[in-house]
């Protein structure tokens, strides 16, 4: 039950859902969090850098694969994202594509940080 690129379903999800503190994720790094919905629900990459954070789905779009190189550990440097197998480099703050296989960015899902809580918008 992965959702394809661009769609998000609302189907029983809370669109104001927490997904993680934001002292859950490391200042500079990211998580992998898991968002539940009435379909199986989906995988996101959350990014930290200071007091704002970001979400994407957790899939490049070079090969439709995670980019966790493994189970919820990312390579994050200057609030970049690599994938670990090709190299695809993606900017932190909008999901584009910086070098690599990929043809296109990463993504995205609106959110904000309410009293420490990272939520979807």
């Amino acid at each position: 039950g992965r959702c394809a690129p661009g769609q998000v379903p609302k189907d029983g999800m809370n669109d104001r859902a927490p997904l993680c503190r934001l002292d859950e994720i490391p200042d500079e790094g990211a998580i992998g969090v898991h968002v539940p919905s009435a379909t199986g629900g989906f995988d996101l990459i959350v990014l930290r850098r200071g007091e704002q954070a970001w979400a994407y789905h957790n899939e490049c779009p070079h090969a439709g694969r995670p980019l966790d190189y493994a189970p919820g550990r990312f390579l994050v440097s200057e609030p970049r994202v690599v994938r670990a197998v090709h190299g695809a480099t993606f900017a932190g703050e909008k999901g584009s594509c910086l070098g690599g296989p990929a043809r296109g960015g990463l993504v995205g899902l609106p959110v904000d940080v309410v009293d420490g809580v990272v939520r979807l918008r």
